[in-house]
């Protein structure tokens, strides 16, 4: 299998919810609610005051996330997912919503929590380069990076394997790892900032 050599584009994501509103079945998946119970478990505070999750999509982990964040800002690249995000998440009002294509339109302001669920795999090295470097910058003392990424086969331009390794590598010194754990269908990574 070809892997793309670029980052997706955002036009990737709107064609991709054009022709299906829920094209990974994270509504109707238990493969997906099991990953989400296991995130949820992996987080080491009850309460996040500062919360970002890149890659929201149509917001079933956000409306999860939110019961366990003071202010939750979550984003997409594609507006027809951040549509049904906002109607899932409307009876929470501490959630915010925004178009952006990160690395390049990066959040201002520090967070407690950043969760990037399958998301690192449709960057290239080099845009998971700096990611790190505002993820890094963007952290409180004792912030916490959630990753989870499926093993599967893609032609993304990185493996879930290879895209963690980068984001964890470009972190090293300053981010510690901590909890991590494997299933069969995905890994789940923890990277802490220091206190």
């Amino acid at each position: 299998m070809t892997r793309s050599p670029h980052t997706l584009p955002p036009d990737y994501f709107t064609a991709l919810y054009a022709s299906n509103p829920d094209p990974w079945d994270f509504t109707t998946s238990p493969y997906e609610h099991a990953k989400y119970d296991a995130t949820l478990a992996a987080l080491g505070r009850e309460t996040y005051p500062q919360a970002v999750e890149v890659g929201c999509s149509i917001g079933v982990l956000t409306h999860r996330l939110a019961e366990r964040c003071t202010a939750l800002l979550a984003l997409d690249v594609a507006e027809t997912a951040l549509d049904a995000a906002r109607a899932r998440c409307a009876a929470q009002p501490h959630v915010t919503f925004r178009r952006a294509a990160v690395p390049a339109e990066w959040p201002p302001g520090r967070f407690d929590l950043v969760v990037l669920s399958e998301v690192l795999y449709f960057f290239t090295p080099e845009d998971l380069a700096r990611i790190a470097e505002r993820l890094v910058a963007a952290l409180n003392p004792g912030g916490e990076v959630v990753l989870v990424h499926w093993l599967g086969e893609t032609n993304f331009p990185l493996s879930a394997d290879a895209a963690v390794g980068t984001l964890i590598d470009r972190t090293r010194g300053a981010l510690e790892p901590g909890q991590r754990s494997r299933t069969e269908g995905y890994r789940l990574d923890v990277l802490r900032a220091p206190t």
